[in-house]
């Protein structure tokens, strides 16, 4: 259930265009579906302006088709988050309508096409192609939340001039999402060139000392750049919700 199509029934209502009984029906799902092994939190978009998403790992192909079945029968858009290829190809057989991005591991299905409705343009930024995953997440989920995303690829502080073809680009955007391992430098960097809000993103990417993430995770935490916020390892989806959030108002 989303704020739009509450208030299309509550108006529909209003104007005597739908009875009682058929608005009850319609809403009867909020606040959530207990489907036994999980409580589907129909009333998630009303309060938080995104519907629940499915992480996948540690569920089973059954349980991920029976939760993304549930949003769907409610008429909310459906995302699901860390599938591997194993899992997509069984919620997709059950679930033909849900697109798989493999590049971003996510299983999605759009309520209905609609225009961006954040009121600038999210940029994501990747400093290396093994980053990419993480950084596809974060693109791919805020373009579902309804922004616009522009993508900047391979600029990471190894070969800093690549980023400083980008400058103009980096300055329109309204908020930035900058993803990064090894070292974690680069979110420092692009901060130290804009004015506007940054999140940067630590990957596992890197070698034995990175420690899974954990060096680029303690540099971003400690970036000299003032204003950068910072979220879990690999965790795009995370910054993505709250570029989203910032962007829609902004």
């Amino acid at each position: 259930m989303t704020p739009e199509r509450l208030r299309d029934i509550l108006t529909r209502v209003a104007r005597g265009e739908l009875d009682a009984e058929a608005a009850l029906e319609a809403v009867k799902r909020l606040p959530f579906e207990d489907l036994g092994f999980a409580k589907v939190d129909h009333h998630r978009a009303l309060r938080a302006g995104l519907p629940e998403v499915v992480y996948a790992p540690g569920k089973t192909h059954q349980q991920i088709v029976a939760v993304a079945r549930a949003l769907r029968d409610a008429g909310q858009a459906v995302l699901v988050t860390r599938l591997d290829a194993a899992a997509a190809a069984a919620v997709t057989a059950a679930l033909p309508e849900l697109t798989y991005a493999a590049s971003a591991r996510i299983a999605y299905w759009r309520a209905a096409d609609s225009a961006p409705s954040g009121r600038g343009t999210i940029m994501v930024v990747a400093a290396g192609t093994a980053d990419l995953p993480v950084a596809e997440e974060a693109a791919l989920t805020a373009e579902l939340l309804g922004n616009r995303v522009e993508r900047v690829t391979d600029v990471g502080v190894a070969g800093i001039h690549r980023l400083f073809a980008h400058h103009e680009r980096l300055r329109a955007a309204s908020v930035l999402i900058v993803v990064a391992g090894m070292e974690g430098a680069l979110p420092s960097v692009v901060g130290g060139l804009v004015d506007r809000p940054l999140i940067a993103v630590p990957t596992s990417i890197g070698y034995g000392a990175s420690f899974g993430g954990l060096a680029a995770l303690l540099a971003m935490l400690n970036s000299c750049a003032a204003g950068v916020t910072v979220v879990n390892i690999d965790n795009g989806f995370g910054a993505a919700v709250a570029a989203h959030l910032i962007n829609r108002s902004a």
